[in-house]
């Protein structure tokens, strides 16, 4: 195979520290999978990415339509990169309800690759195109740089003599605009090649059409003179050396609970039950049988939570998996897990609600049922990831926190990072916290009763293994007896455990890190306080913000509950506290009731994540009136 790297003519190549992208089309152009093999390319090569896969929420929307319009948006650089861009500087579109649907966040001359195929009559009729428009030839794209390309011509044409049919062929274009794609930003395909190989080995002519479409694609840009103005584009990678991989959050999240059990020495449960968009953990966890992950897909959320309760009252570090829907079934188990002192991790991956709401779309705003949503008085710690990578961190410390305290912990994730994807310098395991497990040893003829709700200094009682010699104790979700476990309906009791586990989840402030600032001053005008996945854009915009000489810091928590024990002295070394969030206001809240200031809300629930555009411009608003 000539080398991708090789062209037949001279080319100006214009070398750009960072570029946004976004494929879009039809749910069946294959835009996930295209989107998937650039970014594994460009992570391949050492570039720094950050990816935003943006589906229908129809499972099989009308062919056409906005509503049936896919995408796929990564932005990679030579320097580090923390969204997948506000605004993209290269749109892939498809067909013309792509383009329509995305052309507002194209930035004002930024180029255009229109599959000129899905710009048909009927295509514009079911985009919402009046008769007779074509945005292709009337001029109202004069703004970017277009190029229109006969994507699905050019496809059948390079492989006429595929031996498949017309309906096959078609399904190869995505392969054709990738290898466009790849010659354009100078980017190798041998990659896409072998994985083609693989992934349709037993479909030889499948694979063989793919290959040549991606290599049709990459030497159409070779010989096309259509790109002759604007030459290519070359990102060189500045990565330091060492193993990488490119995860998504609901990956990071698998390794980390498996990492935590090999660590704690204790085997790995997982009982779950299918939900978007939290499945692929368990479908990661359920192909690491090897490593000796146990993963039950119950029949319904809350035999999932249950067996996994099960699990861990039997010794395993056990969790369960789910998404906002599911976390409200599992709520009175929760309670249970509460009232035993049991670990268990319970990891959310929030999307729009209420109810099914929007299910292929992230959102924050399950923040107070994990903070609030079980009945009685049952506390229990909250951690949040801030981005793919911090998903497997962010889960391997609710892992410690859960089997060192004794106690379910929830770890909240959602659409945008479970989903999203940034490379991983594989983390060492001689670099992970250690995780000891409080299990009780077999009792001695000469040693005293065995009391399961015998508390140490942090108040965490120990880990009784079903079938240890001597340690028989009642189970259940009757109020137990103070030390004993026994059941026990005393009024005085009550309140008293009552207080006691509450104290022990406040106690974990104890033991958990100091609140640090991402960035800017340690006193200043503004405080920009944020949660899980507005990590980047936040981190982005205040960045930009001190650039242009505003006194603004950036905190990001991933304690919630409980908070950092510094993070009162944080929040009052700035005249204001911005907090944005996906979400109509939720840690305002709590960050109000708690520590009795009065933070700015930044309210966005579009089932979309923030840009750096929009926090940007709220802090330069708040500054202005400071």
């Amino acid at each position: 195979m000539t080398d991708s790297k090789t062209t037949t003519k001279t080319v100006n190549v214009t070398s750009k520290a960072s570029v946004s992208v976004l494929f879009a089309g039809d749910s069946g152009d294959g835009m996930q999978l295209t989107g998937t093999q650039f970014a594994n390319t460009v992570a391949v090569r050492g570039s720094e990415l950050n990816t935003f896969p943006n589906f229908p929420s129809e499972i099989r929307a009308p062919a056409g339509t906005i509503s049936g319009v896919s995408g796929f948006q990564l932005q990679f650089g030579s320097k580090p990169v923390y969204t997948p861009g506000a605004l993209f500087d290269v749109m892939i579109a498809m067909n013309s309800a792509a383009l329509k649907a995305n052309l507002q966040n194209l930035h004002q001359g930024g180029i255009i690759i229109a599959g000129t195929d899905g710009f048909d009559e009927k295509n514009l009729k079911l985009a919402g195109y009046p008769a007779g428009v074509n945005p292709l030839e009337d001029g109202s794209l004069s703004n970017y740089t277009v190029f229109p390309v006969p994507v699905q011509q050019l496809t059948r044409e390079a492989l006429k003599d595929s031996g498949l049919s017309s309906r096959e062929v078609d399904r190869c274009k995505n392969m054709f605009i990738l290898g466009l794609l790849y010659w354009l930003y100078n980017l190798p395909y041998e990659g896409t090649v072998e994985m083609l190989k693989s992934k349709f080995s037993k479909k030889p002519l499948i694979a063989d059409a793919n290959i040549k479409a991606v290599t049709a694609g990459y030497y159409f840009g070779d010989e096309t003179e259509i790109f002759a103005n604007i030459g290519r584009f070359d990102i060189p990678p500045e990565k330091e050396h060492g193993t990488y991989r490119r995860v998504t959050g609901n990956e990071a999240a698998a390794i980390a609970l498996a990492a935590a059990a090999k660590k704690s020495g204790l085997e790995l449960f997982l009982g779950s039950y299918p939900i978007t968009p939290a499945t692929e953990i368990l479908q990661n966890l359920a192909k690491m049988k090897k490593w000796g992950a146990k993963t039950f897909q119950a029949e319904d959320e809350i035999a999932g939570i249950c067996s996994s309760i099960g699990a861990a009252f039997g010794g395993a570090l056990a969790a369960t998996n789910t998404s906002g829907p599911g976390l409200a079934l599992k709520t009175e188990a929760l309670g249970l897990a509460v009232i035993m002192e049991i670990p268990l991790v319970v990891i959310n991956v929030q999307r729009g609600g209420p109810s099914t709401g929007l299910p292929t779309k992230p959102e924050q705003s399950d923040l107070f049922m994990a903070m609030y949503g079980r009945h009685g008085e049952a506390p229990l710690p909250v951690v949040a990831a801030s981005s793919p990578v911090d998903c497997f961190y962010t889960t391997y410390e609710a892992a410690r926190l859960a089997v060192e305290h004794m106690t379910p912990v929830i770890c909240l994730t959602d659409g945008y990072l479970a989903l999203s994807s940034e490379p991983w310098a594989v983390e060492s395991p001689d670099n992970l916290a250690e995780i000891k497990p409080r299990i009780h040893a077999p009792r001695k003829p000469e040693d005293p009763p065995y009391l399961p709700y015998k508390r140490d200094e942090n108040l965490v009682r120990s880990w009784a293994i079903p079938g240890t010699k001597g340690l028989e104790h009642r189970i259940g979700g009757l109020e137990k007896q103070n030390e004993t476990g026994n059941v026990s309906h005393d009024p005085d009791n009550h309140e008293l455990m009552t207080k006691l586990r509450a104290e022990k989840i406040a106690r974990i402030a104890d033991t958990i890190p100091l609140q640090t600032l991402d960035n800017g001053a340690e006193k200043g005008d503004l405080l920009v306080l944020g949660w899980g996945s507005s990590y980047g854009a936040i981190k982005t915009a205040v960045d930009q913000a001190i650039e242009k000489g505003y006194s603004v810091a950036h905190a990001h928590l991933r304690y919630i509950n409980p908070f950092p024990k510094n993070l009162k002295e944080i929040l009052g070394n700035y005249k204001q506290v911005l907090i944005p969030e996906n979400n109509n206001g939720q840690l305002v809240h709590i960050i109000r009731d708690t520590f009795l200031i009065e933070p700015v809300g930044f309210s966005k629930v579009k089932g979309l994540p923030f840009n750096e555009m929009e926090i940007l411009a709220k802090i330069t608003d708040l500054i202005k009136e400071l």
